[in-house]
């Protein structure tokens, strides 16, 4: 399948197709969910019930990378944790059809958390601190880390690379993207050897869904091996609102104050990362439909001027 459109052959009968070949049989309903670097979709079963398939982007992660995402989901749901885990069919959670990887999820509903309330926080805290707990049991061993090559050189090189930057403003941005770098070299290095764990990876509150039961945790698709702070601070939009998390983590889990300041390092590299992605993923016909503004040479001179702010902050 083509690189440049690796969904292009993903029809609705593929999908129906492939939730009938695990033995969940399908009754023609089929919905897309939101999600660009996968394809996800819920599907109706002839039981009145829904699963939610998952197909994996093709070349991201290898089949073993996948396979500990799964396995850390299943553990965490083991512990009694609120996560969203595949379904297992025959030992298997990693399924095949039609020439894509993919997996089945049983459906999970609910409303984005109340990130103002205290009480919410705190009660995300706790599962974090418990996940946490989990998570520093083990280590990844195919999923890789989160570090400045994963989070600023790789998807520095995408933007170089990618006819989306424009061509006058190449080494402005490389210029930027490398102060950024350096700056996040420094904080690291300041802050020392850090404790790394599995984590989530990309806790940000659309992937918290509340529910009158409580918040669940959804999509480990960015999961690595990393400082716990990471699955902290994009649900803090202040210092109030880390006090308030930190309140529950401590009840299961000790954590290091040092990590907070880690926090604009990585911000920064968050944001380097998005520009990155958009470029390396932008041949996908759902990126310029999503991202149309990522055309336009104006966002690539304000987000190189981001950069250059971000430098200078971190200092």
């Amino acid at each position: 399948m083509s690189e440049a459109a690796p969904y292009a052959a993903l029809s609705p009968d593929l999908v129906l197709a492939a939730v009938d070949a695990a033995g969940s049989w399908s009754d023609g309903r089929l919905l897309t969910l939101n999600s660009y670097e996968n394809r996800v979709f819920q599907v109706g079963l002839e039981d009145g019930g829904f699963v939610v398939a998952k197909f994996y982007r093709p070349g991201r992660w290898t089949d073993a990378a996948i396979e500990e995402e799964h396995a850390f989901a299943l553990e965490l749901a083991a512990a009694e944790l609120p996560v969203v885990a595949p379904l297992v069919f025959d030992g298997r959670t990693l399924l095949r059809h039609g020439g894509y990887r993919y997996a089945l999820y049983p459906r999970r509903g609910g409303r984005a958390p109340s990130l103002e309330s205290p009480d919410q926080l705190e009660w995300l805290g706790r599962l974090l601190g418990r996940m946490h707990a989990t998570g520093s049991r083990e280590r990844f061993h195919a999923r890789g880390t989160l570090d400045r090559k994963t989070m600023i050189d790789t998807p520095m090189r995408a933007a170089l690379g990618s006819d989306l930057l424009p061509a006058h403003l190449f080494d402005a941005y490389r210029q930027a993207a490398g102060r950024v770098d350096e700056a996040v070299a420094r904080r690291l290095d300041a802050v020392g050897p850090l404790r790394l764990i599995r984590l989530h990876g990309d806790c940000h509150p659309g992937n918290v869904l509340w529910t009158d039961a409580g918040p669940h945790f959804v999509d480990l698709d960015d999961a690595r091996m990393g400082p716990a702070v990471q699955d902290l601070w994009m649900l803090a939009g202040d210092e109030a609102m880390m006090d308030a998390l930190l309140e529950g983590y401590g009840q299961f889990r000790d954590f290091d104050p040092v990590e907070l300041a880690l926090v604009p390092a990585l911000r920064a590299m968050r944001q380097v990362h998005y520009a990155g992605w958009i470029a390396e993923r932008w041949h996908d016909p759902a990126f310029p439909a999503a991202f149309p503004f990522a055309a336009e040479a104006r966002w690539w001179e304000q987000h190189i001027a981001d950069l250059h702010d971000i430098a200078d902050d971190l200092g």
